[in-house]
């Protein structure tokens, strides 16, 4: 009997060790605690897409213990960056996603800040830009379409989900640029969203969509579209048999980077810890299923690499809108 007791008490210890260890070895495991990603927009769009894609990623590799997520619309993403500013002091555990808009609305003074403004944490994703036209679309080629436009540029209706000036609208401008053709001649009529966009351009309302590839790769895989070529610097995995617009005859590259900023004076260990945390998530199965599924490229820029790729994409889309006459 004693033996007995004796071999359960060493037991019983011994179950209570490794849950002691275990749930050490658990709570060890996430490398940050917990992360509240603010988004600038409201459900559904590419910034909500990319910070919930990303906590879900993070959490489920065991990377982050928690992910909390809030929408906050206004100002063209104005009234979030203002928010994170302000209340400064109290949003070391908060990351913002933002992308491109912020350095074309920063130039086109929609809101007064800046990423300068901002702690850049790194560049996470990348969505590069497209030309698309409907699936039974006798444009088989941006050639084509280039055709097009020399005859004359006002039979050629080039569409975009936001305004005149809008990412879209440059991206399209951009390519036809690299082509030799005259910028401020293409005809571009905007949507004031990326479904109606495409809409119009199902409908015939439109000869030819500016989007990015991860808004048009899934209809381009159900047969509806025909993506022309991409703003790649070579052709993307993911859309193999897409040509890059540099093959096609536009030496264009660009690409609607998204990513995360914190508030300004993030302390050095928490900037450090958030970026070291995005760059051990791509070696993980489950980032590849959430980038997979959205079709977006990995283009990870950590601070500073961050903050000099946002200075040199300021120069090159500032350049083109005021040539465009937008600034």
């Amino acid at each position: 009997m004693k033996l007995f007791l004796n071999r359960r008490a060493m037991l019983t210890a011994f179950a209570a060790v490794a849950l002691a260890t275990g749930a050490a070895g658990a709570a060890s495991a996430a490398e940050v605690e917990s992360i509240h990603f603010l988004i600038p927009g409201g459900a559904g769009g590419g910034w909500d897409g990319t910070a919930r894609g990303t906590g879900e990623a993070l959490t489920k590799a065991g990377l982050v213990g928690t992910a909390s997520f809030e929408n906050m619309s206004g100002g063209g993403g104005g009234k979030a960056i203002a928010h994170l500013i302000e209340t400064a002091a109290k949003q070391d555990g908060t990351l913002m996603v933002n992308s491109t808009p912020i350095v074309i609305r920063s130039l086109q003074k929609v809101f007064p800040q800046s990423f300068r403004d901002l702690t850049p944490v790194a560049a996470v994703i990348g969505d590069y830009g497209t030309l698309v036209v409907n699936a039974g679309s006798p444009i088989k080629s941006f050639g084509d379409l280039l055709a097009i436009y020399k005859e004359d540029p006002k039979k050629l209706a080039i569409g975009g989900g936001s305004v005149a000036g809008s990412m879209d609208h440059v991206v399209a401008a951009l390519i036809f640029k690299s082509a030799g053709a005259e910028p401020t001649k293409v005809k571009y009529v905007p949507y004031d969203a990326g479904g109606k966009a495409m809409a119009g351009l199902l409908s015939g309302e439109i000869e030819a969509l500016s989007t990015g590839l991860g808004e048009a790769l899934d209809m381009a895989k159900q047969g509806q579209v025909r993506v022309l070529c991409v703003t790649s610097s070579a052709r993307l995995g993911d859309a193999p048999d897409v040509p890059t617009c540099k093959e096609s005859g536009a030496d264009a590259e660009f690409v609607n980077w998204r990513g995360f900023f914190g508030a300004p004076g993030l302390p050095a260990d928490k900037q450090a810890a958030y970026t070291a945390v995005l760059e051990k998530m791509y070696a993980t199965k489950e980032w590849e299923n959430v980038r997979s599924r959205n079709g977006w490229a990995n283009i990870f820029k950590p601070g500073p690499d961050f903050v000099s790729f946002l200075e040199e994409q300021e120069q090159q889309i500032g350049d083109l809108m005021r040539e465009l006459g937008f600034l």
